[in-house]
């Protein structure tokens, strides 16, 4: 398995050489890292856990039109290629489909610990300092603004309605990255996720003093 994983490396960093810095390679390997680290405390496959992580975003709906497919079907393609067994295809596969924050009313429950696992570590990557970052670099590629206060967050109920919606960078955090915290699977990602959470809240309060922004003011140690 260890030579599919190493062509799995090479077709991912190839694939998404061009993304954006919210979404590129730097972004998966943090993301396989991460999924490593944690199967090590909380078990699991450890093959589907890294080839799962490797192509979570190998074709992410945000960059092709909103269609939730374009990922798991590449995905296959590819284990297809390297002559995977279906059960592991089809896992992976699975993993990918149900992986993405739907909104604040949608539910994204992953049916095996796999699943947990590779899901949290794409969700610890929202988070804290690296998650303010790529929040911004991500608002910068869609040109979204950074606050308005017109446009207040939303906790949209499908997933239809998030992908639809139009906010501000500082609205995702009301709208997603503050929710993280509370909807990881695994203990050990609930750990560390509660620092990641703190500052982000810190930071939130901080951009409030500085820009006298009419944000909720957090408790720090919320």
């Amino acid at each position: 398995m260890d030579q599919q994983i190493e062509k799995t490396i090479h077709y991912v960093k190839r694939e998404m050489m061009s993304q954006d810095g919210s979404h590129d390679w730097f972004h998966v390997e943090r993301v396989w890292q991460n999924s490593i680290w944690i199967g090590s405390k909380e078990g699991g496959d450890q093959d589907v856990i890294q080839l799962a992580a490797l192509l979570h975003d190998i074709a992410d709906w945000k960059y092709h039109d909103g269609n939730e497919q374009a990922g798991p079907k590449k995905a296959q393609s590819w284990l297809e290629q390297l002559q995977m067994d279906s059960s592991i295809v089809n896992h992976v596969c699975e993993i990918i489909q149900d992986l993405s924050f739907k909104g604040a009313g949608a539910s994204t429950v992953m049916s095996t610990k796999e699943g947990m696992i590779v899901q949290d570590a794409d969700r610890l990557d929202a988070i804290g300092a690296v998650g303010i970052a790529r929040a911004f670099t991500y608002g910068g590629y869609k040109k979204q603004e950074i606050y308005n206060p017109e446009v207040l967050p939303k906790l949209h109920q499908s997933f239809e309605e998030y992908k639809q919606s139009q906010t501000t960078t500082l609205n995702h955090f009301y709208e997603k990255l503050l929710l993280l915290k509370d909807r990881m699977n695994t203990a050990t990602a609930k750990a560390l996720a509660e620092e990641r959470h703190k500052f982000m809240i810190y930071f939130l309060n901080t951009l409030q003093k500085e820009c006298g922004l009419n944000l909720p003011v957090m408790d720090f140690e919320s």
